[in-house]
């Protein structure tokens, strides 16, 4: 290390109505692994996609191996040697393994036919001068997504790329299958001499696996640490421009009456795949009983059949020892759930309604802030959108503004106020803080614990196992629309859960492993 390879100068993005990157240096050296972090909207993903030549720079220059270059396409540069693997795979699930890899470069038989043989041949010596094991006869739809994420980067890596650049490459893996990414990347750099650059926003594998990272805030960068000097304290404090505390949540310790029991639920996706198949536990007042598992297993699918989006094709939901088997979604708000969808923008709010009319949803028809069900109580309403605005601490000037102005944490924030607000004996949540800045998160557990606290019984859905296993008192494991595992907090470390999660369970028992119960 130390050999610049990457310069970045005063560059700036301009897109209409937006400065996603303002006057950004940067530079990456030879044999590094740079982490590039910050907030959603920071403008880190814009800033990669101009090295990658995605974008062009509206301002300032790149200099290669200390030389100004212009980069206007991704073939320019793959030809520099700089190749990118995106949040969302870019493989066709149809095709096979080596078809994916050499797509676009295919090996020819006389000139005309692609060779599969010799496509196979080359994934196969690829896979393994680069320790990435992949069977090149599989198709790619009935592969894991960390498989999938080793194919993207054997894609790369066949098109010559000795630069790196990996977008949230953590984001739907299980703690082993991030283990094993970063394994091939310290291999990919220590031993063949690559560089990489990761795009992330969690701050523990930042410290884990980078030897600098550089913090982007509102579309500049704030600056570039050493790893080893920097801690999660430091780098929060720089993403979100002010101290992050990441306090211990005080939980206490209630009756736990049982609220919510669900029986041999199954319900199916809307490909009409099965997508629950027998799902049975129950929820207790006082507790959260966090969802763990990789994302596409039946998640979304058990929240909308709890809050009546859903039909279910078997099986038994009581809410509060009441019936609720495929009721409507008014009915089931009715017995007693509130919910924070996972999509605040599709489900959770509505970007063309102001803000008080948004927090305002599902109580507009009751009293106070109803007259006889029909005219609205402008004072009552006003009262309440300031209590809500202060309380929950959603950054507005005021309740007039649309909701579609706020950030992404503000509007988490007013959703979780309007659901809160309801006073339910049940609370749902789902990915309550995607997509938010440190700060946000900060704010939201406490509200989530608070509300438990007072009695609440609350289920959480995150695709994030540190915020599961933060908040959760119970966890249960969810593999194709099956439960797994149930544990008590603590009972269980985050390593050992992703068996769980990924259905490796049942091999570790049959060899008599560790995991067994």
């Amino acid at each position: 290390m130390g050999d610049k390879l990457i310069q970045v100068r005063n560059v700036s993005k301009r897109f209409p109505g937006v400065l996603a990157n303002d006057r950004v240096n940067l530079d990456i050296e030879r044999g590094e692994i740079h982490a590039i972090i910050g907030e959603n909207g920071a403008g880190k993903s814009t800033l990669m996609n101009i090295i990658y030549g995605l974008y062009e720079p509206t301002e300032g220059e790149i200099l290669f191996e200390g030389k100004p270059i212009e980069i206007k396409s991704p073939l320019d540069a793959i030809n520099l040697g700089i190749g990118m693997v995106h949040q969302h795979f870019m493989l066709l699930p149809s095709f096979t393994v080596a078809e994916n890899i050499v797509l676009g470069t295919e090996p020819r038989r006389n000139r005309i036919f692609m060779d599969f043989k010799e496509a196979v041949l080359e994934t196969q010596q690829l896979s393994e001068t680069y320790g990435l094991r992949v069977d090149p006869y599989r198709k790619v739809g009935s592969l894991s997504v960390g498989i999938q994420q080793r194919i993207e980067i054997l894609k790369v890596l066949y098109k010559g790329a000795d630069i790196l650049i990996l977008d949230e490459p953590t984001a739907v893996l299980t703690p082993q299958e991030t283990e094993d990414l970063f394994g091939v990347i310290r291999n990919l750099v220590e031993d063949l001499g690559k560089t990489v650059i990761i795009i992330t926003h969690k701050l523990q594998e930042v410290l884990a696996i980078s030897h600098r990272v550089s913090v982007m805030r509102q579309g500049k960068m704030v600056g570039t640490l050493n790893t080893k000097d920097a801690d999660e304290r430091v780098l929060a404090e720089m993403m979100v421009g002010r101290e992050v505390l990441f306090e211990e949540l005080h939980k206490v310790e209630l009756p736990k009456e049982e609220v919510l029991s669900v029986d041999g639920i199954r319900a199916r996706d809307n490909r009409h795949l099965m997508a629950l198949d027998g799902v049975s536990f129950n929820l207790r007042a006082g507790e959260i009983l966090g969802i763990a598992g990789v994302e596409g297993n039946g998640q979304t699918e058990l929240v909308e059949v709890l809050t009546g989006l859903r039909k279910m094709e078997e099986g038994t939901l009581t809410i509060k020892g009441v019936d609720a088997f495929n009721r409507t979604p008014r009915e089931i708000r009715k017995l007693g759930i509130a919910h924070i969808p996972e999509d605040r923008l599709a489900t959770g709010l509505s970007r063309e309604a102001t803000i008080w009319e948004n927090l305002l949803m599902g109580v507009q028809h009751m009293e106070p802030y109803a007259i006889w069900g029909i005219h609205m109580n402008k004072g009552k309403i006003r009262e309440r959108t300031a209590r809500l605005i202060e309380e929950f601490d959603i950054r507005t000037p005021t309740g007039d503004i649309l909701a579609g102005s706020l950030s992404g944490g503000n509007m988490q924030k007013m959703i979780i106020a309007r659901e809160f607000s309801f006073n339910t004996p049940i609370l749902i949540v789902a990915q309550p803080t995607r997509g938010i800045d440190v700060g946000a998160i900060e704010f939201v557990h406490k509200q989530i614990v608070e509300k438990r606290n007072a009695g609440t019984a609350i289920l959480l859905v995150s695709a994030d196992l540190d915020e599961i296993f933060r908040l959760s008192d119970r966890i249960l494991t969810l593999y194709e629309g099956r439960i797994t595992g149930e544990f008590l907090s603590g009972e269980i470390s985050k390593r050992e859960i992703g068996l769980y999660m990924t259905g490796k369970h049942m091999d570790s028992i049959e060899r008599g492993g560790a995991y067994e119960q």
